[in-house]
C-alpha cells in the first residue's frame, strides 16, 4: 500500500490526543475543501478531524493545551495546514489567523505559496483582496475573513485584541516570550486554537516552547494534541524503508532525489532531525536547565555588592570569555551576566585591559582553562595587578562544587540574570557531562554550541558566594 494513503494511525511514531472528544468540526472544513479542490490524504485529513475535535462544551479540544505537528521537511506540512486554515476561514466568516514563522526568508516562501493557493480558479471566488505590501501580508476572504502573516524575529504577533487561530510555523525556533507576546489574543476568541507545527529541534534552537509541549504531551497531558511523525531512533541515512516510516508523502509525493538532495546537503546529525523526524532526546528530557526555571531567576544587577570576575578558556583553546557576579551587601540572590566572550584567535588584550581597570574594585578574579590561565595570570601581573589574593585558579573539586552551587541556586532562585541573549542561549541547550568519579558534573556544550560564558559565570558565581575578600571601597561597578 503506497504511504500517502495510509490512515495517521499507521503514520504517526507518536500519536497524543486530548480527551473528551465527543464529536469534530472538520465536516465543514471537508466540504469547503471539496469546493476548493483541494485534496488531501487520509493521514492529514484524520490530522484535521483531531484539530477541529471537540468536547461536549462545544470548545475545541486542544483549544486549552494547544495542538503541535513534529513533521519532517518535504512532508507538505504548509500544503496541509494552509488546506485547513483556507477552508476554515471560508466556512467561518470573519475568521481572524495569524500565520507567522521565525525567519522572515521563511514567511516569505510561504506567502508566496499563499498568494499561489489564492490564484487558484477553486479558491478565488472566495477571495477579496491580497495584500504584498511588506508588512501588511494579508489574504482576505470575501466573508470579512482573514490571514495576516509575518516574521517573528520582526516582532509580528503583537498588540491584536482577538485572533481565533495562531499559526506557529518554524515551531522549533519558538521562545517563552515569544509566544507569551502572541498567546493572549487567542482568549478574546470565542473558540481560540493554537497549532505550532517544525521538525525536531538543534541542540542550540530556542526550542522551549515546542520541546515543552512534546515532553508533558508524552507525559500524558489531557489538553494537548501532538503528532510525530519519525523514523526509528537508530535508523540509517539510507534506508529508503526508514523514509517512508518518517515520510508519508514518500514516495508517491516526495521522490527519493528529494530525500537524497537533503542527505548530501545536510550533516547527519541534520539529515536525522529534519529528513528523518528524529529528536534528539538529550536535548529533549536531559537538559541541564528548564526554562522556567531559569526564566523564573530573571532580576536586576545590584547596586552594591562585592563583584567578581570569572573567566573561562575553552577546553579546545578556540574561545575564551568572561562574565561577572554580584553578591548584594544586603543579603540575597547572587546576580549573575555574561559580559564578552571572544575567539582566542583574537587575542586576550581586552580582557587584560578590562580586568586590569576593574581590579582595585573587585573581590575575586577566577581564572579556568589550560589554554591561557597561566598566561593571562602573568599578563594581570605585568598590567600591574600586583594583590596575590585577588587571583584565584580553581581546582578540579573546586570546580565541581561550582557547578552544583548554580545548579541548585536555580532551582532555589539563589541566583538572578538580565537574560543577557548569550549566556540564555547556552543555559537552556546545554546537558550535564560527568567530571570524576564522585557524582561530580559539568556544562556540555549542544552540538555545534558553547558553554564558555557558562562556565564563566559559574565560576564568578562560586567565587562571588565564597569570597571573604573585599576591597577597601565600596563598589559602584556598571555590569
Amino acid at each position: 500500500m503506497p504511504p500517502s494513503t495510509r490512515p495517521l494511525s499507521e503514520v504517526a511514531a507518536q500519536l497524543k490526543i486530548p480527551t473528551g472528544i465527543v464529536a469534530t468540526g472538520w465536516p465543514s472544513i471537508a466540504r469547503q475543501l471539496m469546493k476548493m479542490s483541494y485534496p488531501l490524504d487520509p493521514w492529514q485529513i484524520d490530522i484535521g478531524k483531531l484539530i477541529f475535535a471537540k468536547r461536549k462544551d462545544g470548545f475545541y479540544a486542544a483549544g486549552v493545551g494547544g495542538a503541535a505537528l513534529s513533521l519532517p521537511r518535504q512532508v507538505g506540512k504548509t500544503h496541509m495546514i494552509a488546506g485547513f486554515i483556507f477552508a476554515a476561514c471560508i466556512a467561518s466568516p470573519n475568521t481572524l489567523v495569524l500565520w507567522s514563522a521565525h525567519r522572515a526568508r521563511t514567511h516569505n516562501e510561504t506567502f508566496q505559496s499563499m498568494q499561489g493557493i489564492a490564484a487558484r480558479p477553486a479558491v478565488a471566488p472566495f477571495i477579496s483582496h491580497v495584500r504584498r505590501g511588506a508588512g501588511q501580508e494579508a489574504v482576505e476572504f470575501a466573508n470579512g475573513s482573514r490571514i495576516l502573516f509575518g516574521a517573528r524575529e520582526s516582532g509580528f504577533g503583537r498588540g491584536f485584541a482577538k485572533v481565533d487561530v495562531i499559526v506557529l510555523d518554524e515551531a522549533q525556533i519558538l521562545t517563552e516570550k515569544a509566544l507569551d507576546d502572541m498567546l493572549p489574543a487567542t482568549n478574546a476568541a470565542p473558540n481560540g486554537l493554537v497549532l505550532m507545527m517544525g521538525t525536531p529541534p538543534k541542540p542550540t534552537d530556542p526550542s522551549e516552547v515546542f520541546t515543552r509541549h512534546r515532553a508533558e504531551a508524552l507525559a500524558g497531558d489531557r489538553d494537548k494534541l501532538y503528532i510525530e511523525c519519525a523514523a526509528d531512533p537508530g535508523a540509517r541515512a539510507d534506508d529508503k524503508k526508514q523514509w517512508a516510516k518518517a515520510n508519508p508523502s514518500f514516495p508517491t509525493r516526495v521522490s527519493a532525489v528529494a530525500i537524497e538532495r537533503m542527505r548530501k546537503n545536510l550533516t547527519p546529525d541534520s539529515f536525522r532531525r529534519e529528513a528523518l523526524g528524529i529528536w534528539d532526546e538529550a536535548a529533549a528530557t536531559q537538559a541541564a536547565f528548564t526554562p522556567e526555571a531559569w526564566h523564573a531567576c530573571e532580576g536586576e544587577a545590584p547596586k552594591e555588592g562585592r563583584t567578581v570576575f570569572g573567566v573561562r578558556f575553552s577546553p579546545d583553546g578556540m574561545e575564551v570569555a568572561l562574565a561577572v557576579a554580584r553578591r548584594p551587601d544586603t543579603g540575597g540572590p547572587i546576580f549573575i551576566e555574561g559580559l564578552q566572550s571572544m575567539p582566542l584567535s583574537h587575542g586576550t588584550g581586552w580582557l587584560v585591559d578590562f580586568l586590569a581597570e576593574h581590579a582595585s574594585r573587585a573581590a575575586q578574579i577566577v581564572i579556568d582553562g589550560k589554554a591561557g590561565v597561566g598566561y593571562l595570570t602573568n599578563a594581570l601581573r605585568e598590567a600591574g595587578v600586583k594583590s596575590k589574593t585577588l587571583i584565584w585558579q580553581p581546582s578540579l573539586d573546586q570546580v565541581i562544587v561550582a557547578h552544583a552551587m548554580v545548579d541548585q541556586a536555580v532551582i532555589g532562585k539563589d541566583l538572578t540574570h538580565s537574560n543577557q541573549p548569550e549566556l540564555t542561549q547556552q543555559v537552556l541547550s546545554c546537558t550535564r557531562r560527568k567530571i570524576g568519579n564522585r557524582g561530580g558534573f559539568g556544562w556540555q556544550a549542544a552540538e555545534g554550541g558553547s558553554v564558555t560564558m557558562l562556565e564563566a559565570a559559574t565560576l564568578a558565581y562560586w567565587a562571588a558566594r565564597t569570597t571573604r575578600r573585599n576591597p577597601a571601597r565600596k563598589q559602584r561597578i556598571s555590569v
